[in-house]
């Protein structure tokens, strides 16, 4: 395994990125030695599609675009990161409540920390250059990358 590997795609804060974000992601841990049919690949495509949600959702008109990256260090970490240029970063949420039932928005960071715990990962924020953020999660990686 090379001690790094890095992958990135910038795509318009649109609802039509979600998708496309997801099945560059599925072509990356491919690429990597984690294959389509894998429960990990299934956990990290939802993240991302959270994620990308989010970006596309709550930075309405103030980030045009945002950046969907991967990381794979040789500590085995596998590192997902979406960046937008929207200068608001997500509060904690507590939670799920029962007056959330029936809610088809809101619990996305909720559902991404669940899969950071259960898979032994850690979700952290680290601030852009351009006065945006990043969401990150980090996930141990186990595969024997190609």
């Amino acid at each position: 395994m090379a001690d790094h590997q890095e992958a990135s795609l910038t795509l318009p804060s649109a609802p039509a990125s979600v998708p496309a974000a997801r099945a560059y992601v599925t072509d990356v841990l491919a690429e990597w030695g984690l294959g389509a049919g894998a429960e990990a690949t299934d956990t990290v495509r939802l993240i991302v599609s959270e994620l990308a949600t989010n970006a596309v959702q709550h930075t309405v008109g103030r980030s045009p675009t945002f950046t969907v990256d991967l990381r794979l260090d040789h500590t085995r970490r596998l590192e997902i990161g979406v960046t937008d240029s929207h200068p608001r970063w997500p509060g904690r949420l507590p939670a799920a409540t029962p007056q959330d039932h029936g809610r088809d928005h809101g619990r996305g960071l909720v559902i991404i920390r669940s899969l950071a715990a259960e898979s032994g990962g850690d979700v952290f924020i680290t601030p852009t250059d351009d006065g945006g953020k990043t969401v990150w999660i980090a996930l141990p990686w186990t595969v024997a990358v190609n």
